[in-house]
């Protein structure tokens, strides 16, 4: 007793002397924050200081975790942060995280920043294996996931190899198939290329969308026993209450929806449930600890309250906050396609551009066939006009010789000839004087004829020739032409609207006609999802059939053999509550 009177005038004269301010480190699921909190604050002030610095609005989702002796605690509202049993090092570390999970993502969860923070926790659920996904399931998921990080497919960017580094698939999913990370690889890209066109935020509800759907979503696990001393699994969510084997944790053997159970209360370590309906029995059992029995309590309200709220109408602040989002979407919607036209602009002025410039070159090829052609036309008309000048000399030439050859003929007939033999002789010469005079004029004519085909020859080369300058000249008239063009066209990207966003105004005002083209819109978007969910489907059965023939059996686990079960059943996670409710 004595002990017990001066450990607590210890404590009380610790808490005296205790500053005005205390450090706190708020970590949330992608960063980390530190605060200056006062002594006199309640958890409430902490909590919505955290609130106000993420602009998250949607407050009711989330709590402050701190871990107690390996068991899971959420800082009170309405109690002192410091008289919470938290460590007494400074800073204080609280975790901020979704304590209460929607039933239907996409109705509920309205700021992008909750859905982010929601996308975030869930996705290291799965990859931490305290959710079950099965293996076709987590290479869709994972596809989202890098759809979210990285925008749309390029593969000029995202070649083989850029998911070398990234966490995507929980361990025991690659551990169960004989599969390389290229093969993951290369079935996570084939779906990741469908998925052209969503945005950060879309992905990151597609995602949700689909994890909603796993049995351990949004469960709260606790090691319960019954009346008889049977270890059992209370499993707390936002349907309901569930009673689950310890081997099981997918199926439940009985559910209590919230709108079916009047009263829960504990005495102790003892917990009550007790139905709607007076003529089912009590259900009540007991939890190893005080601290999980207060746990249960509260994750048993919030639900409640949540489950409630959902089937009322929305509260003025909630409608105000999904007008709010509706207008965003509409501006995000206008906005990317907007930046859709004028990167296709821009894409077909580079088209353009390049169709162009390989104009261009084709051009300057031709011109440079053009020149090199008039170079030899000009070299074979110089060669064919010194041949001429050549054949000419040789024509006068012969005919020169001719002459005089005729003058010799005509001397020697003009000469007296004394003697037989010497005219004998004589006619002799004088016949083959003729003979060599008949060969020279036949010379001299073909000598002739072929300069005058020479000059013929050299006509058409000067012809052809003139005919390549023409030619050249108008090439070049085309290729200063296309440069101008290609220069106009080229400026045409820098006359487009800038991305820059930080210096355009963000204000739009949306007429009536907008509204209701935007929610014709909506109901063709349900009417695609629908049939987009019909074919996901069978894409799933056919990713699993693919990979099927790759599983070790002998690496199945007990969730693995339990889902197959139940999936070849046709259960699924809202017809099995139904059934067992």
């Amino acid at each position: 007793m004595a002990g017990a009177i001066a450990s607590r005038m210890s404590f009380s004269s610790l808490k005296r002397k205790q500053p005005k301010t205390f450090t706190v480190r708020i970590v949330t699921m992608d960063a980390e924050m530190e605060f200056s909190c006062e002594v006199k604050w309640k958890g409430k002030d902490l909590f919505d200081l955290v609130c106000r610095t993420l602009g998250l609005r949607e407050t009711w989702f989330f709590g402050l975790q701190y871990t107690i002796k390996d068991t899971v605690a959420w800082l009170k509202m309405d109690k002192k942060v410091l008289d919470h049993d938290v460590p007494t090092e400074e800073p204080v570390t609280f975790h901020f995280l979704a304590k209460f999970y929607p039933e239907n993502a996409e109705e509920e969860l309205v700021q992008e920043i909750t859905q982010h923070l929601f996308f975030l926790q869930v996705k290291k659920q799965i990859l931490d294996e305290k959710i079950y996904c099965p293996p076709e399931a987590s290479v869709l998921l994972a596809s989202y996931a890098v759809q979210a990080k990285y925008g749309d497919y390029d593969p000029n960017v995202h070649k083989r190899g850029f998911l070398a580094q990234e966490e995507l698939l929980p361990k025991r999913v690659i551990n169960l198939y004989q599969m390389t990370p290229e093969m993951w690889e290369e079935r996570i890209t084939a779906w990741y290329a469908e998925h052209r066109g969503r945005a950060r935020d879309e992905a990151e509800m597609e995602y949700l969308k689909i994890a909603q759907d796993l049995e351990m979503y949004g469960v709260n696990y606790f090691a319960i026993r019954n009346k008889k001393g049977t270890e059992l699994l209370l499993g707390v969510d936002a349907l309901g209450l569930h009673i689950y084997d310890p081997d099981n944790r997918l199926t439940p053997k009985i559910s209590f929806p919230w709108n079916e159970i009047r009263n829960i209360s504990y005495s102790d370590k003892e917990f009550t449930i007790k139905p709607l309906d007076k003529k089912i029995d009590v259900f009540k059992f007991n939890s190893s600890k005080l601290r999980v029995n207060k746990l249960i309590l509260q994750l048993c309200i919030g639900n409640h309250d949540l489950f409630m709220r959902r089937r009322k109408a929305d509260s003025l602040e909630v409608q105000q906050m999904k007008a709010q989002a509706r207008e965003e979407k509409a501006r995000k919607q206008m906005e990317r396609q907007r930046l859709a036209r004028e990167k296709q602009m821009r894409e077909e002025a580079e088209r353009t551009r390049d169709e162009l410039e390989r104009r261009l070159m084709q051009l300057k090829e031709e011109a440079t066939m053009a020149n090199e052609a008039l170079m030899r036309s000009e070299e074979t008309a110089d060669l064919l006009a010194e041949k001429a000048q050549i054949t000419e000399e040789e024509a006068k030439l012969l005919a020169q010789k001719a002459a005089e050859a005729e003058q010799e003929m005509q001397r020697i007939k003009a000469t007296a000839i004394r003697t037989e033999e010497e005219k004998r002789l004589m006619e002799q010469k004088v016949l083959e004087a003729e003979m060599l005079a008949l060969k020279m004029a036949e010379e001299s004519e073909r000598r002739a004829k072929e300069a005058d085909q020479l000059k013929q020859d050299l006509q058409e080369a000067r012809e052809s020739e003139r005919r390549a300058k023409q030619k050249l000249l108008e090439i070049t008239s085309k290729s200063s032409y296309t440069q101008s063009m290609n220069s106009s066209t080229t400026a045409l990207p820098t006359d487009l609207p800038s991305f820059n966003l930080i210096s355009e105004s963000l204000s739009f005002d949306f007429k009536d006609t907008d509204m209701k083209r935007l929610s014709m819109e909506i109901e063709k978007e349900k009417v695609e999802y629908m049939e987009k969910s019909k074919h996901l489907q069978e894409q799933l059965n056919e990713l699993k059939t693919e990979i099927e023939a790759l599983k070790l059996k002998e690496r199945e686990t007990a969730l693995d053999i339990l889902h197959n079960e139940n999936a070849s059943r046709g259960n699924s996670k809202h017809n099995t509550i139904k059934k067992v409710s």
